[in-house]
């Protein structure tokens, strides 16, 4: 009999899916809820699937409502969710030292986003190595915090579930029903947090690619930018992009923020700094909080939409459409207008099949976007400024809300739900997914139409 293999397209957005599914029969039992009474089925699924998804929206308050038991669940799930499906069980394959076949070597390099499988092991063990000393540090850090605060065994409990959360840009936390709000004074949790968050944010590619140049530029004596210099093209545009969006996000929320008693108007000058940097880098995918952002104000929440839906950076743990989909598509543009024949970056063409790749991401975005935020808006009684936040907080795998999530209704959470779901796999995949892989090229040319565009 004829076996039939699941390629890529449908089998990672299945394996998601299979897994919220499980991380929601798990919440369902009593041992779950602090109340030892089960959950019911949307309260859990809901669960599983933020976790998963790594998004961080919640229905109830994941510190008082669920067990311990229940925290190692969410943990796991925001552990599993945040490397991949795939990717961890690939990794527990090489561990119990079983073959892979070709297809299965495929699977893995389009779980991890990669354009080539050369070395593709390597880098799935420098991947789990990577995270766990990263995540391992972030613990160390916050149990200076924790432990005096806690005591040893709930302090490294807190360490080390946060520091999970925060890498994988979850924004879960048991710390309490504030978030972080209760440490906006508290430079080391909030700088271990950032951290966190942004190692995640920058991609697997961006870590191995500075390893690796300053382990040689080390070893030939290199000068500091001599070893920037030769960073690849790909390194230096994460890396640049990173710097800007953050220092940009960080500027607009002080100057818009500044007297708002409702955000950073109360803190002192240099904790103003502080936790505007800190909402600058959280709104990239995190979900942690310092402050309620339901007091943010209209010109702010206009900037938070912006930087929820460029998000993280490729081949890492964060959302959105990406950091460097997005320059593309506004390179392009630039491109175009300037009259250039291609398109080129660092003195280097870009192809035209990135190009394509880069506007459909942002343009099924958009549309994802639009359309989930007139189905909330038709649902449930919200305002659009609320309404479009959740959406595209949800769609960014962000995991912020202007207070709206806890409220919403049964349709409401479903909507947010597919949100959740499509943010983590990708609007795009899940269209490919329902239409299959493109035909390819079969040396047919058509006649060009004529169109009149702008």
């Amino acid at each position: 009999m004829r076996r039939t293999r699941i390629s890529s397209i449908h089998l990672i957005p299945l394996s998601f899916l299979g897994a919220i599914l499980i991380g929601t029969a798990f919440l369902m039992l009593p041992v779950s809820s602090a109340s030892g009474d089960p959950a019911d089925f949307l309260t859990a699924l809901f669960t599983a699937t933020t976790s998963v998804c790594v998004t961080g929206l919640v229905v109830v308050d994941t510190f008082s409502y669920w067990s311990s038991f229940g925290h190692v669940v969410i943990l796991l799930l925001i552990q599993i969710g945040g490397l991949g499906i795939i990717t961890t069980l690939s990794m527990m394959m090489l561990m119990a030292r079983q073959k892979f076949s070709l297809g299965d070597k495929l699977l893995l390099q389009d779980s991890l986003n990669l354009s080539s499988g050369r070395d593709i092991f390597v880098f799935l063990r420098r991947v789990f190595l990577g995270t766990f000393m990263v995540e391992g540090a972030g613990a160390l850090i916050y149990a200076i915090e924790f432990i005096p605060s806690y005591g040893l065994g709930r302090g490294l409990w807190f360490s080390v579930f946060h520091a999970v959360s925060a890498f994988c840009n979850a924004g879960i936390d048991i710390i309490g029903n504030n978030s972080l709000g209760s440490y906006q004074s508290h430079p080391l949790v909030l700088a271990a947090t950032m951290m966190l968050i942004i190692m995640g944010g920058l991609g697997y590619v961006v870590w191995f690619d500075i390893a690796s140049g300053i382990r040689r530029g080390w070893k030939r004596g290199l000068r500091a930018d001599q070893i920037v210099n030769r960073f690849s093209e790909h390194t230096k545009l994460v890396l640049t992009l990173t710097s800007v969006l953050i220092t940009a996000g960080a500027l607009v929320f002080l100057a818009a923020e500044w007297r708002n008693p409702m955000t950073l108007g109360n803190l002192s000058f240099a904790d103003k700094i502080l936790n505007s940097v800190f909402e600058s880098v959280t709104l990239r995918t995190a979900g942690f909080a310092t402050f309620p952002q339901e007091g943010l104000s209209e010109f702010s929440c206009l900037a938070a939409y912006f930087i929820m839906f460029i998000g993280g950076s490729p081949v890492g743990t964060a959302g959105g459409v990406k950091t460097v989909t997005m320059f593309l598509v506004l390179a392009s543009a630039a491109s175009y207008i300037r009259g250039d024949k291609e398109d080129m970056l660092f003195k280097k063409s870009i192809s035209q099949a990135i190009m394509r790749k880069a506007s459909a991401v942002v343009a099924v975005s958009v549309l994802t976007v639009m359309a989930l935020t007139a189905m909330l808006l038709a649902a449930e009684n919200v305002s659009l400024t609320d309404g479009l936040f959740e959406v595209v907080s949800a769609c960014a795998t962000v995991g912020l809300s202007r207070g709206l999530t806890g409220s919403l209704g049964t349709a409401g959470r479903l909507i947010i739900i597919v949100a959740m779901y499509l943010g983590r796999i990708g609007p795009i995949s899940m269209a490919i997914f329902f239409t299959g892989q493109n035909a390819g090229d079969r040396g047919l040319r058509h006649a060009e139409g004529n169109y009149f565009v702008g």
